[in-house]
């Protein structure tokens, strides 16, 4: 067999390099998606990588949100009654302010992994500080900052360099005057930090002076950490928190190992597209492979081989070509990972801080995929050549053998099946969850997956709708091309597996285009319509930078400038936080099995919010110590108007009556609960405004009044509306990314099965010049083979992406997924399929019929 094997790579080496180079494609898009992950998890991971390298334990004022290990303590603690107290060998103050920097250019720096930018103090303390000057010198005076080197990196700056810094109140200018990394890292793990003096981090965060949110303690030689913990903590009782630093960096790695899990699964979602995909390509291309071989692997058994060693040599084909594209699979996937680190990048998820991966998982994994891969698409070939029968090497190659439909029909029911263990549960979390995006997202996913496998399905069912599109398409050529009409219709008919083979592909290409383009043009047209309707201002001040939670808070301050323009009559700054429900608690048949529940508030001036916002229900205006909540959450959780709450904030427990329900149909900009500025104020002194809506005014004036400050833009109300539906869409760039290359892929091995399939008639052509069939007949026969490929491909792929979509619709019930696309978008569609399908063909055609007599008399 290995002898033969050997024959057959050395004849046929062309063909195989087609089938190389496709499983190539789809396992460096499954390296690319491996290697990524990994990626990822090292940028959030790393539990050293921590400002709390040096302590021992942190006394933290007040309480802390023990479900939160990056929650600000809700107290104040002064450094004097920490200081010197039995086992303190050093102290230091703590406190941090989440801010938005700005890089060369003006440029938003993204924090790493999505994590925050945080101001912190330097520490002057030596046993407690963590910080490596990597250049430069340490912050002394106000209007300096150090930076961690991932900031520097991402905002292209120096020492010496001017960077502008937004906090939650007011953006300030500061003077980069060092490096840092802490433990070798180019960041930490709450994310990037910009270190000043102490002095202008206490006035910053409103600390008054001697006091902070934390101290961090470095215990006295011989005293454990642990047992410094209890004596402070008896000597503070409730007005701190007093925690072992170990503990907390133990808790923030397990965090950002969750989030690194999460990501993950993405990408472990998406990279099962890469597998199908791939899958759907090399098993197409094999099953090619198999058919132009059908008269030499029938001799092989007339002349004595199994059907066991007929299996073997299929296989270990796919073997010797799963080895060599594994092992450009896995160098291709590093340029895959980096084109998903940029396009992370984009919607707010850097993790630049990590560099590539070249561990034996990165390298082994995706190689032991492939592998896999090429077995798996093998294994259809190798069972159909092992029953390839003596008499079949009497026939030409490009003629199917007839055979019992029931087989493949009951193959497509049972994939169709396999489709329901998908499908099965949407209902279930349909009944149990109340409606939302959370919901909504997790049956999308499953109805995604659902239908990818319903599509296999269709494929193979696909030789079975040849038959009718052939006569179809072989009747409209009869009358066009007259007798190259009618030969295209026989050989159509002859062979409907390979071209149901060239079309599968292509339907599983329109059918990846057309899914995403519909929910996205249902999601975008809904975003858009209910954005307009619930927005009642003229303009919105917004940042132009991202971050991980969405567009760049900006400092509350802008308001008052906004409102100070003449001709606005109102201008209202949406501030945003982020609250834990304390009281009444979770319950398990709430839907959450008793887990925290927090809620996005929006603070908004109320004596403005009828001019800026059109909001659902019948809200009234919110007093200090009220809130409003959306319907949804309202239901979800059994409350009622009138009901008092206790919520947990950045302050501490804060109790709330609630006023009643409302709703924002568009999620974009008070989907959750709303409170007055002053309620706010009480939940979270820091918050910082997400945007600041205008009513009146001119968009010039807006655009003077806001000239000096970096990355703030004054935009109409279609344009922030599309801005913020943009936030609600992140992570559209990476899904594009994979469909992308997935489609590249599946319109690779679609060119790779009709040049492959012309070359398996290589007889058939040559004999047909032989009787006098001119170039433009044979020419004609490939093209309307061609046309057979885009009418079924088209209408299959067509009609998977509307019944995906619809789908969507019925399982979530969302009106952002509805399917109602233009009708434009089959025009467009299947005109893009025509034309790849018809490029792709022109050089097989071209081919064919430059057939000559004698190589088609010596062909197999």
């Amino acid at each position: 067999m290995w002898l033969i094997a050997r024959r057959s790579f050395a004849e046929g080496w062309l063909r195989l390099a087609a089938t190389m180079l496709a499983a190539l494609f789809s396992i460096g898009l499954i390296a690319g998606s491996l290697q990524f992950t990994l990626r990822a998890q090292e940028a959030v991971s790393g539990s050293d990588a921590s400002e709390y390298a040096r302590a021992d334990v942190l006394v933290q004022g007040g309480s802390v949100d023990p479900d939160d290990p990056y929650a600000v303590p809700d107290g104040r603690v002064a450094l004097a009654r920490v200081a010197g107290r039995p086992g303190v060998a050093a102290v230091a103050g703590d406190a941090s302010v989440p801010v938005t920097a700005s890089g060369a250019g003006h440029k938003t720096i993204m924090p790493p992994a999505g994590a925050r930018t945080l101001l912190r103090p330097w520490t002057s303390e030596a046993a407690l500080n963590p910080y490596h000057l990597e250049s430069g010198r340490a912050p002394a005076a106000e209007g300096e900052v150090a930076v961690t080197r991932h900031a520097a990196r991402a905002g292209k700056l120096g020492t010496g360099d001017t960077m502008t810094v937004m906090t939650p109140k007011q953006a300030l200018t500061a003077k980069v005057v060092g490096i840092v990394t802490v433990r070798g890292h180019s960041a930490v793990a709450s994310g990037d930090l910009l270190l000043a003096p102490p002095a202008t981090v206490q006035r910053v965060a409103g600390l008054p002076a001697g006091t902070w949110q934390s101290a961090w303690v470095k215990a006295a030689p011989g005293v454990p950490p642990a047992k410094l913990r209890g004596e402070l903590a008896r000597a503070f009782g409730s007005a701190a928190t007093v925690r072992t630093a170990s503990g907390v960096r133990h808790a923030q790695s397990a965090d950002l190992r969750g989030a690194g899990a999460s990501v993950g699964g993405a990408i472990g979602m998406l990279s099962s597209v890469a597998v199908f995909v791939g899958l759907f390509v090399v098993s197409n291309t094999f099953g090619t492979l198999v058919r132009q071989r059908t008269r030499r692997l029938a001799l092989l058994g007339a002349i004595g081989a199994t059907p066991r060693q007929i299996k073997r040599l299929i296989r270990l084909e796919a073997l010797v070509l799963g080895v060599v594209a594994s092992a450009g699979g896995v160098l291709l996937g590093y340029a895959v990972s980096e084109l998903l680190t940029r396009l992370f990048a984009k919607d707010g998820f850097d993790i630049t801080a990590a560099d590539a991966q070249y561990g034996w998982i990165a390298l082994a994994v995706p190689a032991a995929v492939g592998i896999l891969v090429t077995q798996l698409a093998a294994w259809r070939a190798a069972r159909r050549a092992a029953r390839i029968s003596p008499m079949q090497a009497l026939r030409a190659a490009s003629a199917d053998t007839p055979g019992r439909r029931w087989p493949r029909l009951a193959g497509a029911f049972a994939v169709f099946a396999c489709a329901w263990m998908f499908f099965g549960p949407v209902w279930a979390i349909r009944a149990e969850e109340p409606p939302g995006p959370d919901r909504t997202v997790g049956i999308a996913v499953l109805i995604l997956m659902g239908c990818m496998t319903t599509v296999a399905a269709l494929a193979v069912l696909g030789p079975f709708f040849v038959g009718p599109l052939g006569g179809l398409v072989g009747r409209i050529g009869m009358a066009v091309s007259g007798e190259a009409g009618r030969l295209a219709r026989a050989t159509i008919t002859r062979s409907p597996r390979r071209v149901s083979s060239a079309a599968s592909s292509l339907m599983l290409g329109v059918a990846l285009v057309g899914a995403t383009a519909m929910i996205v043009m249902s999601a975008n047209g809904r975003f858009d319509e209910a954005g307009r309707q619930v927005m009642r201002a003229d303009h919105a001040i917004a940042a132009t930078g991202k971050t991980a939670d969405g567009p760049a808070p900006l400092p509350r301050d802008l308001a008052a400038k906004a409102a100070a323009v003449p001709g606005v009559a109102h201008a209202a700054a949406l501030t945003a936080s982020q609250v834990k429900l304390v009281s009444p608690q979770p319950k398990p048949h709430d839907g959450d099995d008793g887990e925290a529940l927090y809620i996005a508030v929006t603070g908004v001036d109320q004596g403005a919010l009828p001019s800026v916002l059109r909001l659902g229900g019948h809200l009234p205006a919110l007093p200090d110590g009220q809130i409003g909540l959306t319907s949804a959450i309202m239901k979800a959780k059994g409350l009622h108007q009138g009901q008092r709450i206790v919520v947990r904030g950045a302050r501490g427990r804060v109790p709330l009556t609630v006023a009643g329900a409302y709703h924002d149909p568009s999620h974009l900009f008070a989907d959750g609960a709303l409170v007055a500025p002053s309620t706010m104020d009480r939940l979270d002194p820091d918050a910082a405004a997400q945007a600041i809506l205008v009513s009146g005014g001119s968009k010039d004036a807006l655009s003077r009044a806001v000239a000096g400050l970096p990355g703030v833009e004054v935009m109409d109300r279609g344009a922030y509306v599309e801005r913020a539906a943009s936030s609600m869409t992140k992570g559209m760039s990476v899904i594009y990314g994979f469909i992308g290359m997935s489609l590249v892929l599946s319109l690779f091995g679609m060119a790779t099965t009709v040049s492959m399939s012309v070359a398996e008639r290589t007889r058939e052509f040559g004999l047909l010049g032989a009787v006098g069939a001119t170039v433009t007949q044979i020419r004609a026969i490939v093209r309307w083979e061609a046309a057979t490929v885009v009418l079924l491909g088209g209408l299959l792929g067509i009609g998977a992406a509307v019944g995906t979509v619809a789908v969507l619709h019925a399982g979530t019930g969302s009106s952002f997924l509805t399917p109602d696309p233009p009708w434009w978008l089959f025009v467009l569609v299947a005109a893009g399929a025509a034309a790849v399908t018809l490029a792709t063909s022109a050089l097989p055609a071209r081919r064919a019929s430059a057939i000559p007599v004698l190589e088609a008399a010596k062909a197999e």
